[in-house]
């Protein structure tokens, strides 16, 4: 199992960025899938962004081309850098991980291993 802690949330302004952190301690991290989820208000938990052990990376169509995942395995830190953020950005995000090389896709269901959340606000 590991432990997922996010931080970088805040407040920002519509067309603004943010760079949200996840810090993982427990196992070593290159042996994990690590994914972005967020929630709005209202909404159900939705995929955001994935990154593979093996470098390759995937991104929900909303988010495409305005936020990139990366990962640094020895530092067992996991970034997300939002830029371009819309007001429909706003939700608590989340970090996740899923031990082994393929991971379970996209429905957050299938993830076991949880950070507590960052909130994002964008304004208009």
């Amino acid at each position: 199992q590991v432990q997922l802690v996010e931080s970088g949330g805040g407040l920002v302004q519509a067309g603004g960025s943010l760079r949200l952190s996840c810090a993982a301690s427990g196992r070593t991290l290159s042996m994990y899938v690590m994914g972005w989820f967020r929630q709005a208000p209202g909404k159900e938990r939705e995929f955001v962004a994935i990154s593979w052990s093996g470098g390759s990376t995937a991104y929900a169509n909303s988010v495409k081309g305005r936020f990139t995942i990366s990962r640094d395995n020895a530092k067992k830190m996991v970034y997300l850098q939002m830029n371009s953020l819309k007001p429909e950005d706003t939700a608590v995000y989340y970090c996740a991980a899923e031990y082994g090389t393929k991971g379970p896709g996209y429905n957050p269901d299938l993830w076991n291993d949880w950070g507590q959340g960052t909130q994002v606000t964008v304004s208009s």
